[in-house]
């Protein structure tokens, strides 16, 4: 048994900014996840569970081991402000590995929210701290590290599987109250031109339903719906 620290990889800070300055756009995670061509879109099962704010940020993960949940408290010494955690606790739903406390001390270090294939509890402190939580369930049960103090095995910074997905180290997540989408580092760039587009043209989209426009009007101009 052992713990895993990875160092974070590099980020280009100046795309991720381009990303949550999108937090306005609405069904953000719709429009990221059209314009990755519904590639990278997490299961439905994984949904917020406390404050309806949007995360967007680059993946710190966290691998834990099927039936051997365990804390995940490492993610503190490499954790940076802007940061989404990201874990893979098997979609074990009968233990929880994120609670208020985890919430507080991660508000703390900067972190915009979590995304766990796994359950979590404590939402309504989430909810009061205004922490989004997305995860597979919720439930009361804590891991055993508060009676054991054992704190492994655990992966940081690693490859990890969440909500059907491949996640890497750096990876944007964008999460809000309809699901999760996950952008590939190396993919920002074009993704969030397309996404750009794609926001730009619902916009117009929805002022011209507004006014009466037909699904006919709207594929002459747009080509799509």
């Amino acid at each position: 048994m052992s713990i895993v620290v990875n160092p974070s990889p590099e980020l280009n800070h100046a795309l991720i900014a381009q990303f949550v300055a999108m937090a306005d756009v609405m069904s953000l995670s719709c429009v990221v996840s059209d314009a990755l061509e519904r590639v990278g879109t997490m299961r439905n099962d994984i949904k917020p569970r406390a404050s309806a704010r949007k995360i967007i940020g680059p993946a710190l993960t966290v691998q834990l081991t099927a039936g051997d949940i365990v804390d995940c408290l490492e993610v503190f010494t490499v954790a940076r402000p802007g940061d989404v955690i990201v874990i893979d606790a098997f979609g074990e739903t009968d233990t929880s590995i994120w609670g208020g406390l985890m919430t507080g001390l991660a508000k703390n270090a900067g972190i915009v929210g979590a995304v766990i294939d796994g359950s979590c509890r404590d939402t309504d402190e989430a909810r009061f701290l205004d922490f989004p939580v997305s995860s597979k369930a919720v439930g009361p049960r804590q891991a055993h590290t508060a009676i054991s103090g054992r704190r492994e095995p655990i992966k940081i910074n690693v490859p990890v599987s969440c909500g059907g997905i491949i996640v890497n180290p750096g990876d944007l997540v964008v999460a809000d109250e309809i699901g999760v989408a996950v952008v590939p580092a190396a993919e920002m760039g074009p993704v969030y031109e397309r996404a750009s587009t794609i926001a730009r043209n619902e916009a117009q989209m929805r002022e011209l339903v507004l006014e009466g426009k037909t699904f006919q009007d709207l594929l002459e101009k747009f080509g799509r719906i």
